[in-house]
């Protein structure tokens, strides 16, 4: 089963109107079992995800193994709001929970994370819970930082340990330098970042690591495995 997280900046109605831009989005969004979407400011009361959805489902092999979907509420402030919204192929994953944060570390995070519980049959963790993130780079140390105690908060709600993190963490410069990544609380020996802090995430023109995917037990990953997290990108885009 694969996972991803894709940040694909402003997605509304005008982006998923556009057929050769949908087509990209399908393209690599299909590559997956369970796709989580950031950045999402549909401010057509679902109707572009609705839209997503329908276009997906007509894609390929997507016919016969579809796409369900789970969308949060709109978050973060007032003009600023986003939501983040999950994909997943239904013969290959449910989502027994879903439910918004709103612990101790919910003044200090713009986007309360939209937090699921998957049932994974086929994969080893048979249950996973998947917290996603979206930070604002300005405030990029603090929010990671409490991230932490979202875990803590989580681990309690959802009584299990398998826990993974996700999304557009702007976790490398110019908002996060690598000294203060290593005074995380969050960089501690208990957390597993998957992705290395040389890979390049982001397809502008830069080399930067903003996005990130990482573990809170080592039962959900092992480093020898042969397939480690890398980013994805469309040779059109």
């Amino acid at each position: 089963m694969k996972i991803a997280a894709f940040n694909v900046l402003r997605l509304g109605w005008n982006k998923v109107n556009k057929k050769d831009v949908r087509d990209i989005i399908i393209e690599i969004m299909s590559e997956y079992s369970v796709v989580l979407l950031l950045e999402v400011t549909d401010k057509t009361g679902g109707d572009a995800m609705e839209l997503l959805l329908e276009h997906l489902n007509d894609y390929g092999d997507n016919r016969r193994n579809p796409y369900g979907m789970l969308c949060s509420e709109p978050l973060g402030p007032k003009g600023r709001q986003e939501k983040f919204v999950y994909f997943y192929r239904e013969e290959e994953v449910e989502i027994l929970e879903a439910y918004q944060y709103g612990g101790n570390a919910e003044d200090v995070i713009t986007r309360q994370p939209f937090v699921v519980l998957l049932k994974c049959p086929n994969t080893v963790v048979q249950k996973l819970v998947l917290i996603p993130v979206h930070t604002k780079p300005t405030d990029t140390e603090a929010e990671l930082d409490a991230l932490h105690d979202v875990v803590e908060d989580v681990r309690e709600e959802m009584q299990n340990d398998n826990i993974m993190i996700l999304g557009d963490f702007n976790a490398d410069r110019p908002h996060l330098s690598k000294k203060k990544k290593e005074t995380l609380r969050i960089s501690s020996a208990r957390y597993h970042w998957l992705i290395d802090d040389d890979v390049v995430t982001m397809t502008r023109n830069n080399k930067h690591t903003s996005d990130r995917m990482w573990f809170t037990e080592r039962g959900c990953w092992r480093p020898s495995s042969p397939t480690q997290p890398k980013p994805t990108t469309s040779r059109k885009s």
